[in-house]
Formats: C-alpha cells, structure tokens, sequence
C-alpha cells in the first residue's frame, strides 16, 4: 500500500449511510473521504471543481447505482455512470449497494464499473477491494440469497489442486458463516440493550425489548456451542442494512461485558471512535418517532415528520464536520468556551443554506426576498435567545476533543465509561434539537405564512393561518416563561432541561448540575421567582403542620362532640320509635 492516503469520493443516497461510512472509514490513515454526494448531477460537479485544483484530488469513487425494478431509472443509471467513464476514464469505481440484479450487475461490469461490493461486506474486505481497484485490479463480489460466492480478479484464475482436499476450503466457509452470525448477534444484541437504557420507554416497549434481547442471547449461546466459535478470530463485523452498519461502529465492550465496565476505567476508544459512536447512537435514535410527548412547544413541531428528521440529520452532519474542524485546528482547551459558539454559528448558518437552499428566491407581493439571506439576519436574535442557552456544549466539546472526563450527578466518569457515552449522547441530542428550533425560528418570524413553503415543509395540522398564528403564540409564551421563570427555577434547583430522542418521541429529562454562578448573578424577576421559591420552601412544612393541626381540631370536633351529641339524638330517635305502638282498640267485657 502506498504511504500516501486513498482520496475517495462517496456518492449514495441515504444520507444514514454515507454518515456512518464516512466516519468508519476515517478510522483507517490511510483512507480519505474529500466529499460526498447524494445525486450523480452532485458527484460530476464536484469532480469538476476538484479537478481545477488538482488532477489528483480524487482517486476512487465509491457509488451505489440506482437499483430500481423500472427499466427506464436502471437505463438513466447507466447513462450517468458512462458519463462518469468518460469524462474521468482513469478514475477507478467501485460499487458499494444492496444486492444488485443479475442483468443489472453484468450491464454495470460493461460500462467500465470496476469492482463491486455489497451493502454488509466486512469492512476490512471493502478496503482491501478498494486497494485492489485503486491498482489498476477488478475486485467483484456475487451474492445471490441461495449462496456466497467471493470472487478476485486480482489474482489469475486458479483452480484447486487435484491433490489437495476440501476440507479446509468447507472449514474458512463455515468459519466465515459462523463469524458473520455472531457479528451479526452481537450488532443486534447491541442495539436492542441501547435502546433498553433510552429514557421514556413504555411498560410494554421495555418487555418486548427485553425479550428480544433474551433471544439473542439463546441464538449467540446455540452459534457458540454447535458452530467453532470464531470469536477468538475478531472477525470483521457484517451488516445487512445501514442501521446494522452503524450499530457495528467501534463500540467501548461487547455488550455481554457492559455490566461489569468500571466507569473510572481508562479510555478505551480513540477521539474518533469516540465520536464515532456518539454518532452512530444519535443517528439510530433518529430514526424513531419524532413527535414532540412534552408539555412544552418546540419550533421544529411545526414540520412534517420526514422534513423534521431530514433537518436533524443535516444539523448532525454539520455539527460532526465542525467538530472535525475544530480538531484538526488544534484549539486549546481553555479557548473551547469561545471556539463553542463559532462552532454552533456555523452550524446554523450551514444547516440554513443547505436546508432552504432551493428556495433561491421567492416572491412575496411584488418583491422577489432573498429567502436564505433574510432568514440569516435575524442571527444574532436566535443566538441569544436560544444558541448561547444550550447548557453542556463546553462539557461535550471537551469530552470529544480532549476526551475530559464528565461529571455525571456529582459522579466523575472517564471517557468511553458507558455512563459517560450515555450523558453525552443526551447533550449532543438536545443541542440538536436547540439548533433544529434556531434553523426554524427565524422562519416562523418572518415567512411562516408563503404558500410554497407551507406545502413543502408544514405538518398539515399547521397548514392554516389560525393554526399558524395560534402556533406561534404558544411559542411566545414559552420564551417569557423560559426567561423569566422557568431558566431561574432550573438554576435554583441546580439542574438542566435537556430535550433526548426517545422510541415515543422527543422527551424531556433532567440533569443534575452546579449553577452557584448562574444563581449568584440572578437580578430582576428572575431574582425574585428564586425568593419565591424558597419562600414556599421555607413556609410549606409550617403550613402543613398548621394545616395538620387544625385537620386534627376538625376531627376531634366532629367526632368527639358533634358526633356524640348526633348519636346520642339518633339514638333517642330509635328508642322512642321502638317504644310507640298503635292505639288499642277498647274492647267492653262481658
């Protein structure tokens, strides 16, 4: 392998996947993402700009060929992918995709295509087949669902001497089948075991995960005890879909060892991997029910389901570019406090320009508004009023770059424990969210009510204007409430809201932390909820000890005087009403 790094350019539609790719392959020196796309019209633009700078900017290309059952988006396909060939005949591809139709794969071999790989090879055979048509070699893999057949070309066709047995050939395929299947278990096992630590659950969610995780268990035991266990190999992980590939990211133990991880171990993972899997997490977590279950109204409610995961994926996607920014400038550690709100302004400026992009301009009365721009100028009112009040920036930042410890409810856990990956993950998910809200806040103020953008982006219970209007009222209220109880009631009690991706939906949780500071430098109303407070702190446990003597008085009164005088005067009643009897008749004796 050469010392210089393999210069890849990642072209998929999934945006999950090219993330978690993206991040995995990071791992590797000798690897280099330069840029990713979502579309062929993409990748051909940004080779176009990279070859003005160099002719060698880009070494492989790494695509996934639309796959479609319609003859005409597979012909569409091929067409762009001949492009491709002939504008940068010398620009090696290697396909990396789900299982590819058998015409479809043979069509793609004839177009210049020169390896392929399917979604769910071990990641240590898709760099070796990156390598191999980085040099010139054809590397194809064939899967069908019967069987597995891997293929070379970078070796010459070579059969199986006459003299040799079989045996070892059966023994490497079921050594591969065994590794495959508990890397396979042990991702899920993974998975299932995170979301059992997610807060929120249901009753019922947690049993059904339960018993999926008691499932796996038994099928790991059976893989182990009627296969050779090939877990002292450390085979490559496999994945089948792109949710098993980014569970499959370095994780700090096997989940079977988690409950005996000393959280004030030393770390265990690299700041990438750290990264990495804080990623993964945050993006698996995406992937459920977005619905805001709090009592309090968030900006993003306002969007449909699809838009609002679609926002929080690129707020994720520009927050991990920044992070990787600011690694590789070497910031300080005293200087992170400053370099945290550059990094959340360039997330929001970033996130804006790419989420509204294609609404270049947009005609409002006779004007034509520059839709981007103007949604920017109210930057400065956003980063006050929500930006620089997301709490624990500082503390993630640092866990990541300098891997720092964190100081989870007055308890110190190094970075990589599972309580301290857990911590982190409920901040990085709330920062999120905040950003989401600040990206959409500007919007709401100015440009809630143009037609072309309720139709794109609103969640139809807010497509009208009374909806709209109402919508933004509830929003008005929570800002007054935030800023004049609710924040000093939070200091008060020494915590923090924060907002986490939850199977239900958005959730709220608390954390625990000091904020004698924030408390000390308290003035005005919020100064005076904090008295109030305490006031009530102060004076419930002597009302209700008035309370409970007074209650004590009433019952004495009612039960030993009043109700004695009323059962004696039920009593008297009774007796005299046993005590009458009808008039005798008068009878004359003979």
């Amino acid at each position: 392998m050469s010392d210089r790094p393999l210069k890849l350019l990642l072209i998929d539609s999934d945006p999950i996947f090219r993330l978690g790719l993206r991040q995995t392959l990071e791992e590797f020196p000798e690897l280099q993402v330069v840029a990713e796309a979502e579309t062929y019209t993409t990748a051909l633009q940004i080779l176009a700009e990279l070859a003005q700078l160099s002719p060698n900017q880009v070494n492989l290309v790494v695509l996934e060929p639309d796959n479609n059952r319609s003859a005409n988006r597979q012909e569409i396909s091929l067409q762009l992918i001949r492009q491709l060939k002939t504008q940068y005949p010398n620009l090696p591809i290697l396909l990396l995709c789900h299982i590819l139709q058998p015409g479809m794969l043979i069509a793609l071999k004839a177009a210049g295509v020169n390896g392929y790989c399917p979604k769910g090879t071990p990641i240590s055979e898709l760099i070796v087949a990156m390598h191999q048509v980085t040099a010139g070699n054809s590397y194809w893999i064939h899967q069908t669902q019967e069987e597995t057949v891997w293929e070379s070309e970078t070796i010459a066709q070579m059969s199986l001497p006459k003299n040799k047995s079989l045996k070892p050939l059966i023994n490497k395929l079921r050594n591969k089948l065994g590794g495959s299947g508990s890397s396979y278990i042990k991702a899920n096992l993974n998975e299932v075991t995170r979301q059992l630590q997610i807060p929120g659950l249901t009753l019922l969610s947690r049993a059904i995960l339960a018993g999926r995780r008691r499932e796996l268990l038994a099928a790991q035991w059976i893989l182990d005890n009627f296969l050779d266990s090939p877990q002292q190999q450390h085979p490559p992980k496999t994945f089948n879909t792109s949710t098993e590939f980014l569970s499959s990211l370095p994780e700090t133990s096997t989940i079977i060892n988690k409950p005996t991880i000393n959280p004030l171990s030393p770390p265990l993972l690299s700041r990438k991997a750290l990264q990495a899997k804080l990623l993964a997490s945050c993006i698996n977590k995406l992937q459920f029910n977005l619905q805001n279950v709090t009592d309090i109204p968030l900006e993003i409610d306002i969007l449909r389901e699809d838009k609002k995961r679609e926002l929080l994926y690129l707020v994720l996607q520009k927050f991990a570019n920044s992070l990787d920014e600011l690694r590789t400038g070497e910031v300080e550690l005293n200087r992170l406090n400053q370099e945290k709100n550059r990094l959340l302004l360039d997330v929001l400026s970033d996130t804006t320009r790419e989420y509204f992009g294609k609404f270049s301009r947009i005609k409002l009365g006779e004007i034509k508004l520059e839709i981007v721009s103007n949604l920017l100028e109210d930057t400065s009112i956003v980063e006050t009023e929500i930006l620089n009040k997301i709490p624990l920036t500082t503390d993630l930042l640092s866990y990541l770059i300098f891997q720092t410890e964190l100081d989870i409810d007055n308890t110190i856990y190094s970075p990589g424990s599972y309580q301290a990956n857990e911590h982190a993950a409920m901040i990085l998910e709330n920062i999120l969210i905040h950003i989401a809200n600040a990206v959409i806040q500007p919007l709401l103020d100015r440009l809630a009510n143009i037609e072309a953008i309720k139709k794109d982006y609103y969640n139809r219970q807010f497509i009208s204007t009374r909806e709209i209007e109402r919508f933004r009222n509830d929003l008005s209220w929570k800002y007054r409430w935030q800023n004049y109880v609710g924040e000093a009631q939070q200091i008060f009690e020494s915590r923090y809201e924060l907002f986490v991706l939850a199977p239900r939906g958005i959730a709220k949780v608390f954390v625990y932390s000091s904020r004698t500071n924030e408390l000390n430098q308290l003035a005005g109303i919020p100064l005076i909820v904090t008295l109030l407070l305490e006031f009530r702190d102060a004076a419930t446990p002597r009302l209700q000890s008035l309370l409970s003597f007074l209650g004590n008085g009433v019952v004495f009164v009612l039960t030993r005087i009043v109700g004695r005088g009323v059962g004696l005067i039920v009593r008297g009643v009774l007796q005299g009403i046993g005590s009458t009897t009808l008039p005798q008749r008068k009878t004359n004796r003979d």
